[in-house]
């Protein structure tokens, strides 16, 4: 991208959807209106979202998810083959259903609120997955884009679910392959629609990482399907299919966004680790980016990278969009300069340390709180700049 300043300011996606957008969510999953009568409330909710950002001084813009329940179960209306089932639902293939609704009340995170896109059949693209949102928002704004998807990791772990997919894919393996082809050919229609910045979203990792002696259904942004117990193998299965999807499409910024769980305020009900185990086999993507929280102390210290790091950019979280807290500007300075021992000013790109709203019944701060935290995150930027340009 050219013609940014120094410090860009961005976001990594999500926003609190208003009242009337999810009226209008809760009858298009009901079936009572269609996707394109449900887009054209959607609509409003986008363009108030991005006049937030663009008072707030962002810099690369996103459409807020609004027309997402939440960051990945969207790919429902786009895919053949897939159909939407709340956890409640998903409850019925669970094999140790005392457990699994253990897990779910002690990470505070609701059955019925939150939605699983899960494979009945085989999946293909009946339409591109972000290519509206992107095209849309392009009209009305001439700041440069971030479009959000989903990561094909996350996706085969979320999709596949034992007793309901496995007629059409016996295993995940197989449902990957499908899945990379899919996010290979919306990556290359963002690009070749002038998208500046395609992020994909594996919140799941640090789920892989940090509780590896979790190998039945659990939950963490989504991660369905059990893992195999081996936290290194399927950080490699991450690598292989994250690498599969973007090996040798240039001409578009990629990121990829990982952070420790965005659908509860309650900070025990979130994992806990640095990045320091994950940093062998990420630095490894074969994209621009790492989008990374450091807002929160859960996530460690920018310090855990090597001093030689191959990691060209960083996404650097520097406000927590989970607590009514306001930072102060010279706490993001402060954070900004710690990363400045590990990564050049040129290289470093501005952010909260997740989205505002991943899940659409459960926002993490309002719109007012989220528009003060961009200002705050913009204010330490222009004061960066005038420090380091």
């Amino acid at each position: 991208m050219t013609g940014l300043p120094l410090f860009p300011v961005t976001v990594v996606g999500s926003w609190a959807r208003p009242p009337w957008l999810l009226d209008a969510l809760r009858q298009r999953q009901a079936g009572r209106i269609t996707f394109p009568e449900f887009n054209e409330v959607a609509d409003k909710a986008v363009l108030e979202c991005l006049k937030y950002q663009e008072d707030a001084g962002v810099d690369i813009v996103s459409d807020g998810e609004q027309r997402r329940d939440n960051f990945y179960s969207f790919v429902v209306e786009k895919l053949d083959g897939a159909q939407l089932m709340s956890l409640a639902e998903l409850m019925n293939h669970v094999q140790d259903k005392e457990s699994f609704d253990a897990i779910l009340r002690s990470m505070d995170a609701p059955a019925f609120a939150i939605h699983n896109t899960t494979v009945v059949d085989k999946v293909t693209r009946r339409e591109p997955l972000a290519l509206d949102e992107y095209l849309f928002l392009k009209e009305h704004t001439d700041r440069p884009i971030k479009i959000a998807l989903p990561g094909p990791y996350l996706l085969t772990r979320s999709m596949w679910v034992k007793g309901v997919s496995d007629t059409a894919y016996p295993t995940m393996v197989s449902l990957a392959a499908d899945l990379v082809e899919i996010l290979r050919e919306e990556l290359i229609a963002l690009r070749d629609a002038g998208c500046e910045f395609v992020q994909f979203d594996e919140p799941v990792l640090t789920d892989v990482m940090f509780r590896p002696e979790v190998k039945e259904r659990t939950f963490m942004c989504a991660s369905m399907a059990a893992a195999s117990g081996d936290p290194k193998a399927e950080m490699v299965r991450a690598l292989r299919l994250m690498n599969d999807v973007t090996r040798g499409i240039d001409g578009v910024k990629t990121g990829v966004h990982i952070c420790r769980g965005n659908w509860s305020r309650k900070e025990e009900a979130l994992l806990n680790g640095a990045y320091t185990a994950l940093l062998p086999y990420v630095t490894n993507y074969e994209i621009d980016q790492l989008v990374l929280e450091y807002a929160t102390p859960r996530a460690g210290e920018v310090e855990s990278f090597p001093a030689s790091n191959r990691v060209q950019e960083i996404g650097l979280g520097v406000v927590n969009p989970r607590i009514d807290e306001m930072e102060t500007v010279d706490y993001v300075v402060d954070k900004v300069e710690d990363a400045l021992h590990h990564f050049k000013p040129e290289n470093i790109y501005l952010n909260p340390d997740c989205g505002f709203g991943t899940f659409a019944e459960r926002p993490m701060n309002p719109p007012e709180v989220a528009f003060r935290k961009l200002e705050v995150i913009s204010q330490a930027a222009d004061r960066l700049r005038a420090k380091y340009g």
